[in-house]
């Protein structure tokens, strides 16, 4: 065995073919390696990488592997040295039969990048055949009238070596009748002739049995025999002649089974048995025989199996016409077969690259080669895909397709492909071939957590169980595994003062959120914080969503009485004048509610009264009025009882106690009830004079305030008078003290505060308080009825 490259190899020159990713193509001139047939298995043929200028381990990093357009695993290649071995024995007639070289095509791949490179295997022939006859014996009829020079030709022998070891000579054994001639019949063929040398005599001799040898041109030389047997015939002096000694015919390889195709024709000018005509095929070869037949009487030749242009293109065949007399003619049919389109396009993947990374670059998915065994323009073929899919095809060289991606691809828009590669060939019919592929598209995480809201706002009552859920969150992910799995985390809260750690806590798996601890909605009644979703990608990808946290009230605070106070020093007792009409404002329960909405709403009810019927409450804002016209015959101590209730369910209430004093004019002195005499007398002498002291510090400080505001009521009232109730002796001025109806007072009101000059006494009175809707007429009522009211009150 030898291995080597020729030197046109070595002087080849390389044509580069830039092709997507910089790949360039191997050179127009294939590589070629010679190996003797029947090597033994693993020899070795050369080294790819030092042929190819490849450094060590390039084949094995750029994934090399060898294909051939057969798909014959004929040769191995170790990637790590680049030697190519002969993967099994190889019998030239079985792969070449007498096709003369015996070439093996096959290419090399290099798939990182794509690269390929043509080589041949020629593959040469040994003396591994001896040349055989199909008929052990050859039987001859001949006249005993031929004259000395007749040639008679014999049955070649075959041999399956191809060129030197081929059949090269014939010789016969050694007689006094007849010698061989070895006649040349194109295409490398050689026949016998048996001559005859000398005149026959039957009676003589009436039958000769010659040895016939045919010898190849192998070293040492192989040989075959057969027997010729001679009988020596009377005389039949007229042989058969056909009209055409050649004929060429062209049969479609479709043609079916037992049609004509070609009549060959004979005549004999003799009569009797002597003119009679039999056709048969002189020594012809087993495939003819298995292909064709003849019709004896009328020479028809009919075909016997289908044709099959792909393995046979021609065939060459002898037929011999003899008479009754042994007499024969020989002419020769030489059929073309033609091609029709019959075979389909076929698709030889190399390489296939499942699943593919999304928004990767041009990525090549699928190497594969094409093929028709057809012939002309019916081996010519077009490749295609689908035409909405991301995909392209690109041609390279011998008919090597890749398919590469258009565009980068997006799993979460399409995570499979199925694409149909169809080949159609241009023949008549066309046919095609059709190969579906699956491409999976692996993910990527391109894709961040996406909330369902961008905010959220959850409600929970106040005074909750401790780790109750209040609610969720959620987001989704359009990316899959790991990239689509999400952890749920409290940001940092923008208000450094906001206690979040200690307030709710979330689920890193599904979002539920928790509050830690009781709420009180009088401390927080809303608080706001971030919640972010972040994937188990790498990198990984987050988001944010806001979530408002409302705190909802409970009934949980009782209404608290502002006015009059509850603080277990001596009560607070309110003066009425007996002249005091019906609806004559007594004095006003002002009380709150810690609470909100309708658990804040405040009614007020008189539970309990000295005299029922002479005072009522008014419900909504806690006014104490009488009820009618006050008499002599009243008494003139009262105690109220007055309930303050809210409207939370179930309501909550307080009650207050009022006392009211009946006299005759404001002017008259201030006289204590009878308890708070005692009380007074009781009281420590500390207590008094603490008292004592609080009061005159509260007298000087409101003395100051109000002059304060007088003073600068006055200089705006140079402007524009404004109405007031001034003395004309006094050097104080009168004006209005407005207090707004803040907390649980459902509106405004005004109390006209009037100073005497020169008083004594340290108190002041409140009058009527002046409601807007009913200033103006209840102002001039009180005028009209009392005209000296204002002038009795001071301090």
């Amino acid at each position: 065995m030898e291995a080597r490259m020729e030197p046109a190899v070595q002087k080849r020159q390389v044509l580069f073919l830039c092709i997507f990713l910089g790949v360039s193509w191997a050179g127009a001139e294939p590589l070629r390696y010679f190996v003797t047939e029947e090597t033994e298995r693993g020899t070795f043929l050369a080294n790819l990488a030092n042929d190819l200028g490849l450094g060590v381990g390039e084949l094995s990093a750029r994934g090399s592997r060898i294909v051939s357009d057969e798909n014959i695993r004929f040769l191995l290649l170790n990637p790590l040295t680049g030697d190519l071995l002969l993967n099994e024995k190889l019998d030239r007639e079985e792969l070449c039969g007498p096709t003369e070289p015996c070439v093996l095509p096959f290419q090399l791949l290099l798939e990182k990048p794509f690269q390929i490179f043509r080589a041949e295997l020629w593959v040469r022939d040994i003396n591994d055949h001896s040349p055989g006859f199909l008929d052990r014996e050859i039987l001859l009829e001949i006249l005993e009238s031929i004259t000395p020079g007749a040639a008679f030709l014999l049955e070649s022998a075959q041999d399956s070596d191809v060129g030197i070891n081929n059949l090269r000579n014939y010789t016969i054994s050694p007689n006094a009748y007849f010698h061989i001639n070895v006649h040349d019949g194109g295409e490398g063929n050689i026949y016998p002739e048996l001559v005859l040398d000398r005149v026959l005599d039957r009676e003589e001799v009436p039958e000769l049995s010659l040895t016939l040898t045919a010898l190849d041109g192998g070293s040492p030389p192989r040989s075959g025999t057969a027997l010729v047997r001679i009988l020596v015939l009377d005389i039949n002096d007229n042989v058969p002649e056909f009209v055409q000694s050649l004929y060429k015919v062209q049969v479609p390889e479709n043609s079916p089974v037992g049609s004509l195709v070609v009549a060959v024709s004979a005549r004999d000018l003799d009569t009797g048995s002597n003119g009679e005509i039999n056709y048969a095929f002189f020594y012809a070869t087993e495939r003819i025989l298995k292909t064709f037949e003849i019709n004896s009487t009328s020479g028809g030749l009919h075909l016997k199996a289908e044709l099959n242009y792909e393995a046979m293109q021609t065939y060459t065949l002898t037929i011999q016409a003899k008479d009754g007399g042994g007499l024969s003619g020989k002419c020769t049919v030489v059929v073309h077969v033609t091609d029709i389109n019959d075979n389909p396009p076929e698709l030889i993947m190399s390489s296939l690259t499942s699943p593919v990374a999304e928004n990767s670059p041009e990525t090549v998915v699928a190497v594969f080669r094409i093929r028709d065994r057809d012939s002309g323009n019916n081996a010519k073929m077009v490749c295609s895909i689908q035409d909405d899919l991301p995909f392209v095809l690109k041609p390279s060289v011998e008919n090597f397709y890749t398919l590469v991606t258009e565009s980068p691809l997006d799993r979460e828009s399409q995570a499979e492909y199925n694409i149909t590669i169809t080949v159609t060939d241009m023949g008549s019919p066309r046919l095609k071939t059709q190969h579906n592929i699956t491409v999976l598209v692996s993910d990527v995480n391109d894709n961040a957590p996406a909330f369902t809201q961008t905010s959220y706002t959850l409600w929970v009552r106040e005074n909750n169980s401790p780790a109750l859920h209040i609610g969720s969150v959620s987001a989704t992910d359009t990316d899959a595994g790991a990239n689509a799995q999400l952890t749920y985390s409290l940001l940092p809260p923008q208000d450094p003062h906001l206690p979040l750690a200690s307030l709710v806590s979330i689920n890193a798996d599904n979002g539920h959120l928790f509050a830690l601890r009781s709420l009180d909605y009088e401390a927080l009644q809303a608080f706001e914080f971030g919640v972010g979703a972040t994937d188990r990608g790498s990198p990984a990808l987050s988001s944010q969503a806001r979530v408002r946290v409302l705190v909802l009230d409970a009934n949980d605070n009782s209404p608290f009485v502002l006015y009059p106070l509850q603080n277990g020093s001596a009560p607070c007792t309110e003066l009425v004048p007996r002249a005091a009409e019906a609806g004559y404002l007594v004095t006003k329960v002002v009380a709150v509610d810690g609470d909100s909405g309708q658990n804040a709403w405040l009614s007020y009810q008189l539970l309990k009264a000295t005299e029922p019927g002479l005072f009522g409450v008014w419900p909504h804002n806690g006014e104490v009025r009488t009820a009618r016209l006050l008499s002599e015959r009243d008494a003139p101590k009262h105690r109220l009882l007055v309930q303050v209730r809210d409207n939370g369910e179930p309501p909550r209430s307080a009650s207050v106690t009022l006392h009211v004093l009946l006299v005759d004019g404001f002017s008259q002195p201030y006289l204590p009830l009878p308890e708070a005499a005692a009380e007074q007398a009781r009281a420590d002498p500390l207590t008094v004079y603490l008292v004592v002291a609080l009061a005159s510090v509260s007298s000087l400080f409101l003395l100051s305030v109000l002059l304060f505001v007088a003073v600068r009521l006055c200089r705006r009232s140079r402007a524009a008078s404004l109405g007031g109730c001034s003395v004309p002796e006094g050097p104080f001025p009168g004006h209005l003290v407005d207090v707004s109806g803040t907390g649980t007072l459902s509106q405004s009101y005004q109390y006209e505060v009037c100073l005497r000059a020169g008083s004594g006494t340290s108190e002041f009175k409140f009058l009527k308080p002046i409601i807007p809707s009913l200033q103006s007429q209840n102002t001039g009522r009180e005028v009209e009825e009392n005209p000296s009211f204002g002038n009795d009150l001071g301090f």
